[in-house]
């Protein structure tokens, strides 16, 4: 089936597989958190590291490892900064912040990606946006603020750190769009994920967190196994998504993946569901719908004018 489908449509197919994949790993998480007993850096660390060690060593396969060999100085520097401004830096910045404000300011605010891809998007990658996708993307950002369903927002250190580091992964993102042009998305990932990590066991080392890391017993390996595997399916659908389909297209699907994680939530723990979380996910799918409908021909033309450089 997948065989008959455009590049765009492969990639818009995915990037919804992301957002499942995503709303997924966020409700596993929260449980995770519980039950493996550490803090929010050496958590995402040991995830980081399970990831990155698996990519590996799909990565040092032949096929994918001659390409390896391929890529150029600039696109490994691309690579590295990646690491540096994805799989690392802004995790720091966001579960710092996180720690200081409220669980509904920093959703919020990491919810506003799709925004600064937007802008980011149309100087370094050349992507346009018609009037009625702008209309679209408004129709989004209201969907995720009677979805977030706060009374009041105080601005403060906090809420700045998590906006950088939302603005890092919006800089990330533009900077893999235009790497993945030649270079393969699961080699991005595995970079992502390794050059991350080495950042983040650096930080914990030198912040003297790094003890009782590897204390774990079976049930605790079993969760840090079970959240690796959806980190795993997120960065390789998400980057793959991203190779196929315009920045903005793939960043605007992803926040369904925060009704996902609501329903789930909902369904499985507090069996309840507030009015504001229905309408706030309604306009956010209708929102996502009309975004990529309006100018699928446009977006193609362009996806098509990028691919072929």
């Amino acid at each position: 089936m997948l065989k008959n489908l455009t590049t765009l449509q492969k990639g818009i197919y995915l990037a919804f597989a992301t957002a499942l994949i995503s709303g997924g790993a966020n409700f596993v998480n929260k449980l995770s958190m519980s039950a493996v007993g550490q803090g929010p850096y050496q958590y995402t660390t040991l995830k980081n590291i399970v990831v990155a060690l698996v990519l590996l060593l799909i990565v040092l396969t032949p096929k994918i490892f001659q390409r390896l060999r391929q890529i150029n100085k600039k696109d490994w520097r691309n690579l590295v900064i990646i690491g540096i401004v994805g799989g690392s830096v802004p995790f720091l910045l966001f579960f710092k912040g996180l720690s200081m404000t409220s669980a509904v300011n920093a959703s919020f605010i990491h919810k506003t990606l799709f925004i600064w891809v937007a802008i980011m998007a149309i100087p370094f990658l050349k992507e346009k946006l018609s009037r009625l996708q702008i209309g679209a993307l408004g129709l989004l950002v209201v969907g995720n603020f009677i979805f977030s369903g706060f009374k009041g927002f105080v601005w403060g250190y906090a809420e700045t750190i998590i906006l950088v580091a939302t603005m890092l992964w919006a800089v990330e993102n533009i900077i893999a769009k235009i790497t993945l042009k030649n270079v393969d998305a699961i080699v991005l990932a595995w970079a992502r994920m390794f050059f991350g990590s080495i950042v983040l066991v650096g930080y914990l080392a030198f912040s003297n967190q790094l003890v009782g890391m590897t204390n774990f017993n079976f049930s605790q390996m079993g969760w840090i196994l079970l959240v690796s595997v959806f980190l795993l399916s997120y960065v390789v659908t998400w980057y793959s998504a991203l190779k196929r389909a315009p920045a903005t297209v793939v960043t605007s699907i992803l926040v369904i993946a925060s009704p996902i994680t609501t329903f789930l939530n909902s369904g499985f723990l507090t069996h309840q569901l507030s009015a504001n979380k229905i309408w706030g996910a309604l306009i956010i799918i209708l929102a996502v719908s009309l975004f990529i409908y309006f100018r699928p021909k446009v977006i193609a033309q362009k996806q098509t004018a990028y691919e072929t450089g």
